[in-house]
């Protein structure tokens, strides 16, 4: 019977550990490649850098992301079904930023309000097969740490 508990117990860490390290070593997630660092979205929450949430209430918000239609008048454009991609832009590395999407927000991390009408803190343009819109806002507003474009090109 002790037997059965300790294998009882045993089994779930296991499956746990076996999830976890196909996780962290998989390069399936959306990322980005800028300059020298990787931005890559994970859904293990607790390895995450930077937890983006987002909103419908664009008063709540502290980012807000313009879906548009014109790849020219975008801040951040994804469009990755043409003939392939670069396999090593998004390697795991030291430097790789993880981000994750969060149901609520975070420790004062960003919320973003995704709207295909402006005013916009970034615009961005999506055509993929891979990443969503709301995963390419969370990969720019992640990779530039939340804070507001517009701001800082005021200052």
């Amino acid at each position: 019977m002790l037997r059965f508990k300790i294998l009882a117990s045993v089994v779930p860490l296991l499956a746990a550990a076996v999830f976890a390290r196909a996780e962290i070593g998989s390069v399936s997630h959306p990322c980005i490649a800028l300059s020298d660092t990787t931005v890559e979205l994970t859904s293990l929450f607790w390895t995450a850098n930077v937890h983006v949430a987002f909103t419908d209430d664009p008063a709540q918000a502290t980012v807000r992301v313009q879906i548009t239609d014109d790849a020219d008048a975008a801040d951040f454009t994804v469009v990755d079904d043409g003939l392939g991609s670069e396999p090593d832009s998004c390697e795991l590395t030291p430097s790789t930023r993880l981000i994750s999407i969060a149901a609520q927000p975070v420790d004062g991390g960003p919320v973003v309000y995704l709207s295909s009408e402006g005013p916009a803190d970034y615009r961005i343009y999506v055509r993929s097969k891979t990443f969503s819109q709301r995963e390419a806002a969370a990969l720019i507003v992640g990779a530039r740490g939340g804070h507001r474009q517009l701001q800082a090109a005021s200052l």
